[in-house]
C-alpha cells in the first residue's frame, strides 16, 4: 500500500511548503525508499500555460509538454525524478473531467454534486498518479508527497480538504500523514503562536488532525522551546510533533535542517515504514544520496570565490519567474566552488530612451552590465542588426510587418488557442558533424550526437537568414532531427558564448548540474580549462529525462491533453 504524506498550509501562502514538501520526499529516498510528489492548485485554469510570471512565477515545463506549477520543479530537483503533467491537480481538470463524464452518462443520470463526484475524481486521481514510476527502477512509489496549494479556509480549496478528510479512511490511518505549514511571526523578538492555533483550530474543524506543525518563521532565529510547548498544548500535539523551520543560509539545508528535528523517524514510526521492503541497492543508494547532500551543503559553506552574473529580462520584479534558472545558476557554481552573485537588470532599462527619461536606472543598469563575470538573457535579440547589417531587424512577435523577419511564428502553431499549443516538452536535438572538433557546449555534453532538452516556444529563428547568419561568424550548431529548426548556436573562438532554443535550466539537479549552465558558470569563473571535477560530471552526466517520454506534434497542435494512462511517444518524424 503507498503511503501517502499530505502537505498543507495555514495562515498565509508562500511560505514555503514546497521547500518542506521536497524535503521531506528527499530525505525519505536518504533511507532508501521510492517517492513521488502531487501538487494540488485550487485555481480555475486548466494548467499555469496561459497565466501571467507576474502573477503565478515561472512555469515549469515537463517531458511529457505539461505547463505546470513551478513547485513541481522543486519536486523534480530534490527527488530527482521524471513527473508527468498528471502530477499537478488542478480544480479545472477535476471538473472538466467530472463533466466530460456526464456528458457521455457515465453517472447514469444521477445528480452531479461537489460530494461525492468532484471528491470521489479527487481521490482516484491521486490514487492513480501515486502508483506510476517515476525515477529509474521503473517501480511503483513507496511514498507520494502530496501538496495542497493556496491556505486552509480558502474558499476554492474546500472541495480538495474535504477529498482529503474522505481519503485518510479510503488508504487507512496507517497509511495517511499530514504535515501543516504555518507561519510565526516574530515580532519585536517575541514568536507569536496565534495564528497557529487558529490555522490548526480551522483543520481540526473541517476533520483533518495534523500529524506535524512546522512552524516557518521569516527569521534567522530557531523556533524557542517555550513556543513549542505553547503550540503543543494548544494544538493538541505533542511536542516533538512541532518542528521549526526557520531562514537558513540556502534551502539546500532544509533537510538536513528537518532531519535533525527527528522528522524522519517520526513519519517511519506513524506510517510503519519499517514494513517495506528494501533491497540492498535501494538502501545503498539512501545512504549515497545522503552522503552527497551533506557534501553539497557542506561545500556551500567553504566557498569563498565569488562568479557574478547579471541576469537581463523581462519579468525582474517577479525573480519567481526565473526559478529554475537560478537554481541551475546555482547548482554550476557549487560545482565551480563559486559562491553566486546574482544581479537584475531590466531589460527595458538598457534602453537609450531610459537614458533620456531615468538616467540614474540606464547607468546603475549598464554598470551592472560591464562588470559582470557573465551575462545570461533568457531571450535576446540584437545580433542580426549590429553584425549582417539588418536595420530594423526583429521579431514578428513585436512587428508583424518587419523588413527583416529574424525570429518568426512556427507554422503549425495555434493562433487562436494559447493553452498547449506551444512546441513543449522533451525535444531532440541533432548536432551539426563539424561542431565536434570545436564546440564547447558539445563537448559539455560528453561530444553527444544528439541531446534531449525541454522547450517551450512558439518562435524560432527564421530559415531563410541561417546563411547569412551563418556568413557573418555565427555557428548555429544544433538542429531538430530534420534539420530545419536551429535549436542551437555558439560563437567559435569566444570564452562562452552560446544559446539555446530549448530551456536547459529544466533539467538542471543539485547533484547533476545542466552542462550549458554549468559552462557558463565555469567560463565566467575564469575557468577556461573544466576541472578534473567538471570533466569527470560531464562525462557522467545523466539526462534526468528518458528518450522518447513526448506527446505527439498533432496533439500539440490542436492543444489536446493525453487522456490518463496513455503512453506517448515521439517519433522520427517529429
Amino acid at each position: 500500500m503507498t503511503k501517502y504524506i499530505l502537505v498543507s498550509g495555514g495562515v498565509v501562502s508562500g511560505i514555503g511548503k514546497g521547500v518542506i514538501a521536497s524535503s521531506t520526499g528527499l530525505l525519505l529516498k536518504t533511507i532508501g525508499l521510492k517517492v513521488t510528489a502531487i501538487k494540488i492548485d485550487p485555481y480555475m485554469n486548466i494548467d499555469a500555460g496561459t497565466m501571467r510570471p507576474q502573477e503565478h512565477g515561472e512555469v515549469y515545463v515537463l517531458n511529457d509538454g505539461g505547463e505546470v506549477d513551478l513547485d513541481l520543479g522543486n519536486y523534480e530537483r530534490y527527488l530527482d525524478v521524471t513527473l508527468s503533467r498528471d502530477n499537478n491537480i488542478t480544480t479545472g481538470k477535476i471538473y472538466r473531467e467530472v463533466i466530460e463524464k456526464e456528458r457521455r452518462g457515465d453517472f447514469l443520470g444521477k445528480t452531479v454534486q461537489i460530494v461525492p463526484h468532484i471528491t470521489n475524481a479527487i481521490q482516484d486521481w491521486i490514487e492513480r498518479v501515486s502508483k506510476i514510476p517515476v525515477d529509474d527502477t521503473n517501480e511503483e512509489p513507496d511514498v507520494c508527497i502530496v501538496e495542497l496549494g493556496g491556505t486552509v479556509g480558502d474558499i476554492e480549496s474546500a472541495p480538495f480538504v474535504e477529498a482529503m478528510r474522505q481519503f485518510q479512511f479510503r488508504v487507512g490511518h496507517e497509511n495517511f500523514a499530514l504535515i501543516h505549514v504555518s507561519l510565526v511571526p516574530d515580532l519585536h523578538g517575541e514568536q507569536k503562536t496565534k495564528p497557529t492555533q487558529t490555522t490548526v483550530h480551522a483543520l481540526r474543524g473541517l476533520g483533518l488532525l495534523p500529524d506535524l506543525i512546522a512552524c516557518r518563521l521569516i527569521v534567522q532565529k530557531p523556533l524557542e522551546p517555550d513556543t513549542k510547548a505553547k503550540i503543543s498544548m494548544f494544538c493538541h500535539v505533542a511536542p516533538e510533533q512541532v518542528i521549526g523551520v526557520h531562514d537558513v543560509s540556502s534551502v539546500y539545508h532544509v533537510p538536513l535542517l528537518l532531519q535533525s528535528q527527528g522528522i524522519v523517524d517520526y513519519l517511519t514510526k506513524r506510517l510503519n515504514l519499517g514494513s517495506i521492503e528494501l533491497t540492498k541497492e535501494m538502501k545503498d543508494r539512501g545512504v549515497s544520496l545522503e552522503r552527497r547532500w551533506r557534501e553539497l551543503t557542506k561545500r556551500q559553506e567553504r566557498v569563498y570565490d565569488d562568479v557574478t552574473i547579471v541576469l537581463v529580462g523581462k519579468y525582474t520584479d517577479m525573480k519567481d519567474s526565473y526559478m529554475s534558472v537560478i537554481k541551475a545558476l546555482e547548482h554550476s557554481a557549487f560545482r565551480c566552488h563559486r559562491r553566486l552573485i546574482l544581479k537584475w537588470v531590466d531589460s527595458s532599462a538598457l534602453e537609450p530612451d531610459t537614458q533620456v527619461t531615468e538616467p540614474a536606472k540606464y547607468h546603475d543598469a549598464w554598470k551592472a552590465v560591464v562588470s559582470a563575470d557573465g551575462i545570461l538573457v533568457p531571450s535576446g535579440f540584437g545580433w542580426a542588426r549590429n553584425v549582417c547589417g539588418f536595420a530594423g531587424a526583429t521579431s514578428t512577435e513585436f512587428e508583424a510587418e518587419t523588413k527583416h523577419p529574424i525570429i518568426i511564428f512556427m507554422p503549425e502553431i495555434s493562433r487562436t488557442h494559447m493553452g498547449g499549443t506551444m512546441r513543449l516538452g522533451l525535444r531532440p536535438t541533432v548536432f551539426q558533424p563539424e561542431s565536434e572538433k570545436w564546440s564547447k557546449v558539445r563537448k559539455l555534453y560528453a561530444g553527444a550526437a544528439k541531446i534531449w532538452e525541454r522547450h517551450r516556444h512558439r518562435y524560432e529563428v527564421n530559415p531563410a537568414y541561417i546563411d547569412k547568419l551563418t556568413e557573418s561568424g555565427l555557428a548555429l550548431i544544433g538542429r531538430d532531427e530534420k534539420g530545419e529548426r536551429m535549436q542551437v548556436l555558439e560563437l567559435p573562438n569566444h570564452p562562452y558564448f552560446v544559446g539555446l532554443q530549448a530551456h536547459p535550466e529544466f533539467c538542471a539537479r543539485p547533484l547533476n548540474p545542466s552542462p550549458p549552465f554549468l559552462g557558463f558558470v565555469a567560463a565566467a569563473s575564469g575557468q577556461s580549462v573544466l576541472t578534473e571535477q567538471q570533466e569527470y560530471q560531464m562525462e557522467n552526466f545523466r539526462p534526468p529525462h528518458p528518450e522518447g517520454s513526448m506527446i505527439s506534434e498533432e496533439e500539440l497542435r490542436r492543444g489536446e491533453t493525453p487522456p490518463p494512462g496513455k503512453e506517448v511517444v515521439l517519433s522520427s518524424e517529429q
